[in-house]
């Protein structure tokens, strides 16, 4: 008996539902953008709020206006889930950008690289926070902060420092980028590469001057656990926020882009406990090691076993089609009866 065409269909949709929906849904977690004109089609990806705008044919989103209390924000639109692909895992995340501050005779907040607790209103402007974010605990956000203005309340070491935050504008860990020979508030245009590994729960922070090598050495690292901080939240949004506050300061983002990733478990940038002999982290990483590959033979098992059973229900809907399809042969072809020419001349 045939088999139903329709219910091969179905059959068909579910596997490929079932092996191509991750690769599908971490596309949707990656972006790049090198400019921010019509072509790059960035308004499908990206969202802007308050004074944020496309300026100059789209060479850069200008976050601030040359007018005081100036506010703008520019969102990656798709929530990222903490955990994905197949097994699951905590994601990590890498991101670049490149930037400038110009200040006049007073100084704004700068910019500030955010990662949105799932829930932040993100098209919320405070003016008694930084960066137009709220400070405290009813909305949460971790933040990569460039701050060009000394706060004596939030105890800044100066008017030229990068920071890390987490719902307070109170740094965890921060540094004087003096000392790096960067000015935020130049006007030149700085590049910033920030990562977040999630086997080791670290985020990095590298800066320089547009046109330099990415460094070697990040200038801050911090351990930070993303879903043990928010753990009601699966998930989380991305941007870059300024405020000016009373000031003409200008931000203008010239490129931005975006990257999700699943790390292997064994893949550290630093170990977690630097306690940990040497002889005891070797075998540590080949165990893992080990598990890795397992799962990479187990994964690439299930995606042949996968496409096999794609290929026979293809193979059985082709034969479902072409199967009764006898030829036939046109009626002056038929075959005619053969006489045996001794019995004619009998």
């Amino acid at each position: 008996m045939a088999s139903n065409p329709t219910s091969i269909y179905f059959i068909i949709l579910c596997i490929f539902t079932l092996f191509f929906k991750p690769l599908i849904a971490e596309s949707n977690s990656s972006f790049s953008f090198q400019n921010f004109n019509k072509s790059s089609s960035f308004e499908s990806v990206l969202a802007l709020y308050g004074d944020a705008k496309v300026e100059h044919d789209g060479s850069s989103i200008q976050l601030t206006g040359p007018l005081e209390s100036s506010a703008g924000r520019v969102i990656f639109k798709n929530p990222i889930k903490f955990y994905g692909g197949i097994p699951k895992k905590l994601v990590s995340f890498s991101t670049y950008f490149s930037f400038s501050i110009s200040s006049g005779s007073r100084n704004g907040d700068g910019l500030a690289f955010v990662v949105f607790s799932d829930g932040y209103p993100v098209d919320l402007f405070d003016d008694n926070g930084s960066y137009g974010l709220s400070n405290g605990d009813d909305f949460k956000f971790l933040s990569v902060e460039f701050d060009t203005l000394m706060d004596d309340k939030y105890g800044d070491m100066n008017g030229n420092h990068v920071g890390i935050d987490l719902s307070n504008f109170v740094s965890l860990k921060a540094t004087n980028l003096s000392l790096a020979n960067l000015g935020l508030d130049s006007g030149n245009r700085l590049q910033v590469w920030i990562d977040y590994e999630s086997s080791s729960r670290r985020l990095e922070v590298r800066m320089s001057k547009f046109g330099s090598n990415r460094p070697v050495d990040p200038l801050l690292l911090q351990q930070i656990d993303l879903p043990k901080i928010w753990p009601d939240n699966e998930g989380f949004f991305v941007g870059l926020s300024s405020f000016n506050r009373n000031s003409s300061q200008l931000c203008n983002v010239y490129s931005w882009s975006f990257k999700t990733r699943q790390s292997p478990d064994w893949m550290h940038s630093e170990p977690l406990d630097p306690i940990v002999i040497k002889e005891g982290k070797e075998n540590e990483i080949k165990i893992h090691k080990k598990n890795d590959c397992v799962m990479r033979v187990l994964s690439a098992l299930i995606v042949g076993i996968g496409l096999g059973a794609l290929g026979s229900f293809a193979g059985m809907f082709v034969w479902t089609l072409f199967a009764k399809r006898r030829p036939v042969s046109p009626e002056e072809y038929a075959m005619k009866p053969v006489v045996d020419s001794k019995s004619l001349s009998k």
